[in-house]
């Protein structure tokens, strides 16, 4: 019985549709490739079929790629590689199958369904922008296993084939179709008439063994043996670069692509499904998968109970850095923006910054100009409130000043219609305060978005007291709508990422004035994964805006959050990082080198004895303290809120799982221990293990249970 899939007999044509049950999407589970096979072989032998088409009952997806929970289950190495040696088998039947077939691609084909496409003799795709085609197992810490190593990259080139693989990341289809990874666009109708079609007249004729390639600098890439070693050389570096070593999977299909590609295909398959075994029971594997799960959790959670309202205008107040980049993203997605600032100066500034955005994507085709044209013309500027009454919702992005926030909040009180929601882009005021003059409280709430607004996937909704359920279902819709990922936090000072942050980045500031280099401080957190170091990371963000949360979460938090000495030098210099050409660093275009007058300003002292071990350990385990302490005060719901918040807020390394399930898999017994032991060493407060952790310390206990 077939529960995956439907096979049909149409005028001559066979016809399988794939429909998972009870599932948005399809996957190739083991079931469904069992079916499948039990469907190739009762074609196998048929003479009476003019060929045969794969299609999709799902709206807008093909196949979403290969069962995630298959993958997750693997124990050892051996049932990694039986299991994807099986799936080839498949696709070589469906390969070797001798019918004609036919990909119709509707919608998103990713991992093992483009895999699946890739066995076919054709791929059609439709016109749609939900179309996606893409491998992206390498984010998953594994690498394509159903042959989407040698099919790939024998149909695209090499350096195409590296280039989607080594990424995850995938293409449109109109770029599949520039690449020849499709040979056809239709209508998302008529995909099944077009494919009959194009199977019928075969006015497709192509060698699918020897790739098109446009320019002698692909074709000697591609077809000389030096000029591969110059692609697979350069790829290496760039992927050590950004990879930093941390994650085995882009290395090692890089080695498998580029060995594939001249290797017959039963060579192929066999080192393809070697290196996938290899890879699948690795415990960053593991952790990449739970961070994928995590991340589809927060796509889909609900926070309230209540319906959202659909946003269809906003008003936007502040037109610096993230006023103009909020505006920008906020265009993008479809949503006429009225943006108001004091001067048109200020107003030239914002469009300016989003305007740059813009022009970035179509400089690296992500966009077309027309596209970006209008988005700009969804931006409008004002020095009044004009178009603001009939906005859903409202956003404040003026300085972090709570007199100036509270006067404006007052200001859009009298002026906003009822039921429009009022948000502050704060990234530690308290909304509850600023709000003081507004009548219906219900209604006002903080979205606080990450610079560059347009890179940082996450935004925290901040929910005070006060604020209604339909406040918060509206915004979280909102947010997941603009493409971001939410997690409401309570309306406390620094809400959760920066009051996690802060700590860890005024630790890296204190052990500075201990003596230890500012190179050695990044160079052990880049070590430990994260994407730059602590004091590269005060420059990115600034000192002007960095040193003013810092006060005001010692302000509130006292000694714990005590503003190490030297940041306030620094500030006091106006050494603002990046933005300003001097911080820890001094900056010229992409480089940078560390700024020797920063420890003029220090005593002098030296802390060579330091390990790198107890480096890592003061800044990482304050931040697992004051995340537990954040649990503790019920700033956030649960630990997942504080690892995807990490993990889309910081950067904190997605191979180690998040920040709490780092502390879990360390013992959150050693880490209170450790903790400790910093107390008496460093005499400070600042290391007092909160009652959250050692409890979970005193019990053996997880953040995750």
């Amino acid at each position: 019985m077939q529960n995956n899939l439907k096979l049909k007999i149409e005028n001559g044509f066979a016809i399988i549709e794939f429909d998972q049950p009870d599932s948005k999407v399809n996957v190739l589970s083991s079931s469904s490739l069992k079916e499948l096979e039990a469907v190739i072989a009762q074609l196998k032998n048929r003479q009476d079929l003019k060929g045969l088409l794969i299609s999709s009952a799902k709206p807008d997806i093909f196949i979403a790629g290969a069962d995630i929970r298959e993958i997750e289950k693997m124990a050892s190495g051996s049932d990694a590689e039986a299991l994807v040696k099986k799936g080839q088998k498949i696709l070589n039947a469906l390969e070797e199958l001798g019918l004609p077939t036919a990909a119709l691609i509707n919608g998103v084909c990713l991992g093992g369904g483009l895999e699946l496409a890739l066995a076919c003799d054709y791929r059609l795709a439709g016109y749609s922008s939900k179309v996606k085609l893409g491998l992206p197992e390498v984010k998953l810490g594994i690498i394509p296993g159903f042959g989407g190593t040698k099919r790939l990259a024998r149909l695209v080139g090499l350096q195409k084939a590296l280039s989607m693989i080594l990424s995850g990341d995938p293409v449109s289809s109109s770029e599949a179709l520039k690449i020849g990874l499709v040979d056809k666009l239709a209508s998302q109708d008529r995909l099944l008439e077009e494919g009959i079609s194009m199977i019928s007249e075969k006015k497709i004729k192509r060698n699918k063994f020897k790739p098109k390639l446009k320019g002698w600098v692909s074709i000697l890439l591609d077809r000389t043996f030096l000029g591969r070693m110059i692609l697979i050389n350069g790829t290496r570096k760039f992927v050590l670069k950004t990879t930093k070593g941390q994650y085995p999977a882009p290395l090692k299909a890089l080695e498998v692509v580029s060995k594939n590609y001249t290797s017959s295909l039963e060579k192929s398959l066999d080192r393809e499904a070697k290196a996938f075994g290899e890879l699948g029971v690795t415990q960053i594997s593991k952790n990449l998968i739970s961070v994928f799960y995590l991340i589809e959790k927060y796509k889909k959670v609900v926070w309230s109970d209540v319906a959202p309202v659909k946003i269809g205008k906003c008003g936007l107040l502040g037109a610096g850095v993230m006023g103009g980049g909020i505006a920008q993203l906020l265009s993008f997605c479809g949503i006429p923006v009225r943006m108001r600032d004091l001067n048109y100066q200020a107003l030239g500034r914002g469009l300016k910054q989003a305007k740059e955005v813009y022009d970035y994507a179509v400089k690296k085709k992500k966009i077309k100009p027309s596209q970006a044209a209008m988005g700009m013309g969804l931006i409008s500027p004002t020095t009044g409130y004009q178009g603001f009454l009939g906005a859903d919702l409202i956003i404040e992005a003026v300085m972090e000043d709570m007199a100036i926030k509270k006067a404006v909040f007052k200001e859009l009180d009298s002026l906003a219609r009822p039921g429009a929601v009022l948000a502050s882009n704060t990234s530690c005021l308290s909304v509850s305060q600023m709000s003081e003059g507004v009548k219906d409280k219900s209604r006002v709430l903080g979205i606080h978005f990450f610079n560059p607004v347009h890179r940082m996937p996450l935004i925290e909704i901040i929910r005070t007291p006060q604020t209604s359920g339909a406040a918060i279902a509206t915004v979280v819709e909102f947010t997941r709508r603009v493409g971001k990922i939410p997690i409401v936090v309570s309306d406390t000072c620094g809400f959760l990422i920066n009051r996690v942050l802060l700590s860890y980045l005024n630790e890296a500031a204190r052990m500075l004035e201990e003596g230890l280099s500012i190179e050695k401080v990044d160079s052990v957190m880049l070590r430990f994964g994260m994407p730059m170091g602590p004091f590269t990371l005060m420059d990115e963000v600034g000192l002007d805006v960095g040193y003013k949360v810092a006060l005001i979460l010692e302000n509130n938090f006292g000694e714990k959050m005590k503003v190490a000495g030297i940041m306030k030098k620094v500030y006091e210099k106006k050494w603002f990082g990046k933005k300003s050409g001097i911080g820890f660093y001094l900056h010229k275009g992409k480089n940078r080198v560390v700024n020797k007058e920063v420890y003029g300003l220090l005593s002098g002292v030296s802390a060579s004895g330091v390990s790198e071990e107890e480096i890592m350990e003061r800044m990482v385990y304050r931040m697992i303290n004051e995340a537990a302490l954040c649990l503790q005060e019920k700033v956030c719901s649960e630990p997942s809120d504080v690892d995807i918040g990490m993990i889309m807020g910081t950067g904190f390394p997605a191979f180690r799982a998040g920040l709490l399930r780092y502390a879990d898999s360390v013992g959150c017994d050693k880490i209170a221990d450790t903790m400790q032991r910093f107390r008496e060493k460093y005499k400070s407060e600042r290391f007092l293990p909160c009652s959250y952790l050692l409890d979970l310390a005193k019990r053996n206990g997880r953040f995750y249970r």
